[in-house]
C-alpha cells in the first residue's frame, strides 16, 4: 500500500533538486521577454509569474531568500530613474507638473538640462524604463532563489570549473563575513565589552581578519588535497583550437544577445550570430574540458521536468520577440499621448505559460516539503522507516 501511495503521488512523493541550469534558462527567458517591452501590465505579469514560481519551488535554504532583495533593488532603481528624470529631464511633453529652477550650462553641454519643467510624459516614460530593468532583476533574483550555487558549480562544464569555483567562493565571502562579525560581537557582549561604536569596530577588525585568513588557509588545503588545478595531457593544437573557438563563441554570443535585446537590430542578423556563437562556444568548451581532470558524484539529472521548465521560460521570450518584429506598438507603454496600456493576447498567454514551471518542476527536498505533503507525509515517513 505504501508503494502504491508513493507511486500515485509521483513527483510529490519523491522530491528532488531541479537542475540549476533549467532554472537559469527559465529566468533568462523571462528576462529577455522583459527587455523587449515597456508595457507595464506585461512587466508586472512577468514579476508576478516569477514570484509565484519562487513561492512554490523555493527550497528551505539561506540563499533562497534573495528574491525579495532583488525586488527591493528594483524599486530603488525605479526611484533613481525617476529622480534623474526630474533633475535632468528635457521637459518633453504637454502636461507640465512642476517647474524647477534651472541651472545655466555652457555651450559644450548642449542637450543636457538641470532643472526646468517636469512633464507627466517623461515621468511616465522613466517609470516604464525603470520597470524594465527592475523586472529583469526580479527574474535574475528568482533564479538565485531557486538554483543552488553549489549544484550550479557542479553542473558547469569542465572548462569553466576553475572559474566557477572562484565565483562561488567570491559569492560566499559576504555571508561568511557577516557571520564572523556577528560572532565577534556576540563574544564581546558575553565578555562585558562594548559591541557598538568605534572601540568595538577597532577591537573586532583583527578577529574578523584572522577568521577570514584561517578559512582561506583551510580552503586552500582542502582544494590542494582534492587535486584542484590538475590538467590532463592535451596537445598544443587542441589548446589553440579551443582558445580560438571560445573567443569566437564569446564574441558571437555577445553580438547575438545584444542584437536580440536591441529592438533596432534585425532578427535575421542577431539570431544567426547567436547560434554560431553558441555552437563555437560549446565546441571550444568540449575541447578545453579535456584539460580538466575531475569527477562528479551523483550529478543532477536533466530529465523531462527540466525540459518543460526551460520551455516555459523560452516560450515568452520567443513570442514577445516575434511580436516585437510584427507589431511592436502593442508592447510599448503609451506615453504621448498618455493612455491606458493595451493588453496583447498572445504575449499575455505566453507569459502565463511561464508560470507552468512552478507546476512541472519537482519539489525540492526539505522539511517544508514534508509539511506541505499533508497526510502523505505519514506514509512517506513509514516508507523511510
Amino acid at each position: 500500500m505504501t508503494r502504491r501511495t508513493a507511486h500515485a503521488l509521483g513527483d510529490r512523493a519523491l522530491p528532488r533538486w531541479t537542475h540549476p541550469g533549467a532554472w537559469w534558462v527559465w529566468a533568462l527567458g523571462l528576462a529577455t521577454a522583459a527587455s523587449r517591452t515597456t508595457n507595464p501590465i506585461l512587466l508586472a505579469l512577468l514579476v508576478a509569474v516569477a514570484g509565484w514560481v519562487v513561492a512554490r519551488r523555493r527550497p528551505d535554504a539561506p540563499w533562497s531568500r534573495s528574491f525579495v532583495v532583488f525586488l527591493r533593488l528594483g524599486l530603488v532603481i525605479i526611484a533613481i530613474r525617476v529622480l534623474f528624470t526630474v533633475f535632468f529631464g528635457s521637459g518633453v511633453g504637454e502636461h507640465v507638473l512642476i517647474t524647477l529652477p534651472s541651472v545655466p550650462l555652457p555651450d559644450w553641454a548642449a542637450g543636457v538640462a538641470i532643472g526646468g519643467p517636469v512633464t507627466a510624459e517623461e515621468l511616465l516614460l522613466a517609470v516604464y524604463q525603470g520597470m524594465v530593468l527592475a523586472t529583469m532583476l526580479a527574474c535574475i533574483g528568482a533564479a538565485n532563489s531557486l538554483a543552488s550555487p553549489a549544484r550550479l558549480l557542479a553542473s558547469v562544464p569542465s572548462a569553466l570549473y576553475e572559474v566557477g569555483v572562484a565565483v562561488v567562493v567570491a559569492m560566499t565571502f559576504a555571508p561568511q563575513l557577516v557571520g564572523d562579525v556577528a560572532r565577534v560581537r556576540t563574544a564581546r557582549r558575553l565578555r562585558g565589552r562594548p559591541d557598538r561604536g568605534v572601540r568595538a569596530f577597532v577591537g573586532s577588525v583583527m578577529p574578523v581578519l584572522e577568521g577570514a585568513l584561517e578559512r582561506a588557509v583551510d580552503l586552500a588545503a582542502a582544494m590542494d588535497s582534492r587535486g584542484y588545478g590538475r590538467t590532463g595531457p592535451v596537445s598544443r593544437r587542441v589548446r589553440l583550437t579551443s582558445s580560438v573557438l571560445l573567443l569566437l563563441g564569446v564574441v558571437g554570443v555577445c553580438l547575438g544577445v545584444y542584437g536580440l535585446l536591441d529592438g533596432g537590430t534585425p532578427g535575421l542578423v542577431a539570431l544567426p550570430l547567436l547560434v554560431i556563437g553558441v555552437l563555437a562556444g560549446v565546441t571550444g568548451m568540449v575541447l578545453a574540458g579535456r584539460r580538466s581532470i575531475r569527477t562528479r558524484y551523483r550529478p543532477d539529472p536533466w530529465a523531462l521536468p527540466e525540459w518543460l521548465v526551460s520551455v516555459a521560460g523560452l516560450l515568452p521570450a520567443t513570442v514577445i520577440i516575434a511580436v516585437a518584429v510584427t507589431s511592436p506598438d502593442s508592447l510599448v507603454g503609451p506615453v504621448a499621448p498618455i493612455a491606458w496600456p493595451a493588453l496583447p493576447l498572445l504575449p499575455t498567454l505566453a507569459i502565463v505559460v511561464g508560470a507552468a514551471a512552478g507546476v512541472v518542476a519537482p519539489r525540492p527536498p526539505g522539511l517544508a516539503v514534508v509539511r506541505d505533503l499533508g497526510p502523505a507525509a505519514v506514509t512517506l515517513e513509514g516508507v523511510a522507516a
